[in-house]
């Protein structure tokens, strides 16, 4: 079964067309305009259009489409020194910093990486700019945008790439502190829209440790919102992806900046070091149980492009090219597989587990805290578990005569058979990695379910 569902998503990378994403009937997902189920996989490449040429670009994208992902993030006008910051072949995104006046020599080569994106099965999710340029903090260059240029710039981009197969996202990592910065978005929106004739979702990029929900959920223009849930490896700021999912009118709920694998850990490297593979995967786990219908890898040097000779950003540890190598990105995959393999709209339930006497232990805390899942119809449940401690369940949860309990890892993406249960009362589980610092998953399946 896992062969064939690799099979099925090495034959669906390397398509070179896709219908437009729309949100699901329900709400919590996105789905393509035929109704084929879309799952998010993205990775950070905010950098991309500013610093790799069209060889590098071609590297990375190969690279990031086998290994299963399906969304590259990226911003248009580039990151840190844009719109200053030269591309690959030195031309500047706008002409006299002026967002009325696009440079036709940078967006020529901005064209060939997301052609050559899409051809490999990839979806861009295109940031027009970053938050410096339309609400600059303390110590940032002035604004470029007034209601007028964002306006102008929306138009130019969502004509542009009309058919390109992408998704909108505002923002770029700041907050929204006034009635006039909103008006900049909204007009950016509207230009998107009028531009693009509605073809494309939109979303919001927030600041670290927040949501678009705060200050977008009601916008008739937000289509799903985006959270950041940040750099550090803590589960609380990841329990507001579940909070998001819960809002009313649904709107469908993604992580789309957690913690990157070897990034300084909430950027205090000095006394927390670097993150592991084991962190990412935490939060993939966390965001996919919570109710989140995809998630975004990060790799700290890999956002920035960073190799020897160019300035990096908070300490990446290896250049960009060795770095898509690191375990994390892999990993991200099985994920993928796991949730192709039991599809259908999913629940986050915490109620699957029984609480231990002692809470901290079970659900637990900090980078120990257990959660669960299951499918909206309950002929299956899931509880992630971060760490090799033993915890009971509510067998229950899945509405069966028995249930077929099997462990999967994430490390490897297979799956090994427990034993089968009557689908009743309490049982205790202990993760093949008892007592290590290593995450498990426990699949609950009603025997009698035909779709695995």
């Amino acid at each position: 079964m896992w062969r064939m569902i690799a099979a099925f998503l090495l034959l669906a990378s390397s398509a070179s067309a896709a219908p437009p994403l729309r949100v699901s009937i329900d709400g919590h997902a996105l789905v393509r305009a035929d109704g084929s189920p879309f799952f998010w996989l993205g990775d950070t490449a905010w950098l991309l259009f500013t610093r790799l040429d069209r060889a590098q670009a071609e590297l990375y994208l190969r690279e990031r489409a086998r290994q299963g992902f399906t969304v590259i993030q990226a911003v248009a006008l580039g990151d840190l020194e844009a719109p200053d910051m030269p591309n690959a072949y030195g031309q500047t995104s706008l002409l006299g910093r002026d967002p009325r006046r696009p440079n036709e020599a940078f967006f020529a080569h901005v064209d060939w990486v997301v052609q050559r994106a899409n051809t490999l099965g990839l979806t861009l999710a295109m940031l027009p700019c970053w938050g410096d340029t339309w609400n600059p903090y303390p110590g940032e260059r002035q604004a470029i945008f007034d209601v007028e240029g964002a306006r102008s710039l929306g138009l130019f981009l969502g004509r542009r790439y009309r058919d390109a197969d992408l998704v909108w996202v505002l923002g770029g990592d700041h907050r929204i502190d006034s009635p006039a910065q909103l008006a900049i978005l909204r007009a950016m929106a509207e230009g998107l829209r009028e531009g693009d004739g509605a073809a494309h979702l939109i979303t919001f990029h927030p600041p670290g440790e927040s949501g678009s929900s705060t200050w977008l959920h009601d916008a008739p223009w937000l289509d799903f919102n985006m959270r950041q849930n940040g750099h550090g490896a803590e589960y609380a700021p990841y329990a507001k992806t579940r909070d998001d999912w819960a809002r009313t009118p649904p709107k469908p709920v993604l992580d789309a900046e957690p913690l990157y694998e070897d990034h300084p850990l909430s950027f205090e490297q000095k006394t927390r070091g670097h993150s592991l593979a084991s962190d990412v995967r935490r939060a993939l786990y966390w965001d996919l149980f919570g109710g989140a219908f995809g998630h975004t890898y990060g790799h700290h040097s890999v956002w920035q492009f960073w190799s020897p000779g160019t300035e990096p950003a908070n300490d990446p540890l290896l250049p960009w090219t060795e770095a898509l190598a690191q375990p994390g990105a892999s990993q991200m995959r099985h994920a993928r597989s796991l949730l192709a393999a039991y599809p259908g709209a999913r629940v986050p339930d915490d109620d699957i587990l029984v609480p231990d006497r002692v809470a901290t232990a079970v659900p637990g805390a900090g980078r120990a805290r257990f959660v669960a899942m299951r499918a909206q119809t309950r002929r299956w449940a899931m509880v992630y578990a971060p760490v090799g401690r033993g915890f009971r369940v509510r067998l229950e949860a899945v509405m069966a005569t028995r249930v077929r309990a099997s462990w999967f890892d994430p490390r490897t993406g297979k799956l090994r058979a427990i034993a089968t249960y009557p689908a009743r009362g309490e049982r205790t589980f202990i993760p093949p990695s008892a007592g290590e610092a290593l995450d498990w998953i426990l699949v609950l399946d009603d025997v009698d379910r035909t779709t695995r």
